[in-house]
């Protein structure tokens, strides 16, 4: 599961940047005024690439403090 949540996390951050860098090339091929609002798209991938990697850092934290909880237990019934 570890190695599936970074490949998420990478596919979101570089479809970001390959969106944007496709809207400002058709932007300026075609004009901005026509592809103005494709760049939400660009924007929602790195909210999705953010937000990820806040709940897979908030996971990691509470997988520790859970194996601390559980060693102390460990400990305290020796």
């Amino acid at each position: 599961m570890q190695s599936y949540n970074k490949i998420m996390l990478y596919f979101w951050l570089f479809a970001g940047f390959f969106i944007l860098i496709g809207v400002s090339y058709m932007g300026i091929t075609e004009g901005f005024s026509k592809w103005m609002t494709s760049y939400i798209f660009s924007a929602l991938c790195f909210i999705m690439y953010f937000m990820r990697r806040y709940m897979m850092r908030r996971m990691e934290k509470h997988v520790a403090y859970l194996n601390e909880q559980k060693k102390k237990e460990e400990d305290s019934s020796i």
